[in-house]
């Protein structure tokens, strides 16, 4: 059976701070009309899709925070898009602010969810790495305070089957990780789908503007390459609220290459037909279970900061 499959990052321009749900549900559902006429069967949507990307403000009208999450999924505001998915038989990702109650604590997540082609959630996974700081740091010129708004996931990196093979999550900073993509080649997965929001420029580190595109491309395409993967990443892109973001929503093949990349910084597709048996090779370049050692990565787990070298006659 080939076990074809076409993908496409549905990536988004800007979301305004006080823009209505419905009306970012509409965009999206136009981007899923449009995949429709393509022949798109799986479409990816960024991070934090529904709403701005609030972190960047230290927002102390707690009416205001709540607003930016969800507290059932689908709810009211976003069933259209389930509707119109399954309607259109298209499954999707989709990446946005959890609100729960566990063990009698509310809890808050970055999270992204897989819906199936019949509208189903099949999956669920809550982002691991969250970067910035807990704390409103009034030196720096662009705050990203997802450690106060959040909390790290606590589902790991699961793998589900779904749409002919082995589908993974991982959400924006969890892309720079080599972890995040072994701990899902380790499950076999054949096809990791992840969204984004990334400042195009870092005031606090300047000298790393100029390399804003190759850091993020470069985990992908490595991450792809040695655990034998499709990776497809979509962006929240342009100029949102003062901040311009990163485009560059990708397809990534199990080699490595970027096979298909944005052209703009809006609301756009970015398509590919991909063949899931086209990992059986890239995973014999890398057969974990010839070629790994276990036994010899045990700081992986043990330390987590850099330490003392561990090399006999070192100072």
């Amino acid at each position: 059976m080939i076990r074809e499959l076409t993908v496409a990052a549905a990536q988004l321009g800007p979301v305004g701070r006080h823009e209505p749900r419905a009306a970012v549900v509409g965009r999206m559902i136009d981007l899923l009309h449009r995949a429709k006429a393509e022949g798109v069967e799986l479409a990816v949507f960024p991070e934090m899709a529904l709403t701005t990307f609030f972190p960047r403000w230290l927002i102390e009208d707690e009416a205001e925070v709540a607003g930016f999450f969800e507290t059932e999924m689908p709810g009211p505001e976003t069933r259209p898009l389930f509707e119109t998915a399954a309607a259109l038989g298209i499954g999707f990702y989709l990446g946005y602010c959890e609100a729960v109650e566990q063990a009698g604590a509310s809890r808050r997540y970055n999270s992204s969810i897989l819906v199936g082609a019949d509208g189903r959630i099949l999956g669920k996974y809550r982002k691991v790495h969250l970067p910035g700081n807990a704390v409103y740091d009034p030196a720096l010129k662009l705050q990203h305070l997802e450690p106060h708004y959040f909390e790290p996931g606590d589902l790991g990196f699961p793998v589900w089957q779904a749409f002919g093979g082995r589908v993974g999550m991982c959400i924006c900073n969890d892309r720079r990780w080599p972890e995040t993509y072994r701990v899902m080649g380790l499950q076999g997965v054949e096809l990791i789908l992840l969204g984004y929001n990334s400042p195009a420029e870092l005031p606090d580190m300047p000298g790393m503007d100029r390399h804003r595109s190759l850091h993020h491309l470069l985990p992908m395409q490595a991450g792809a390459h040695q655990n034998g993967a499709w990776v497809i990443a979509s962006a929240k892109a342009g100029h949102e609220e003062g901040c311009d973001m990163m485009g560059e929503s990708c397809v990534v093949a199990p080699t490595g290459e970027v096979v298909a990349l944005a052209a703009t910084l809006g609301d756009e597709l970015v398509m590919r037909r991909i063949d899931l048996d086209a990992t059986a090779q890239a995973k014999l370049f890398f057969d974990f279970g010839t070629y790994r050692r276990p036994e010899c990565y045990g700081l992986i787990t043990e330390r987590r900061a850099a330490g003392p070298p561990l090399g006999e006659g070192e100072d």
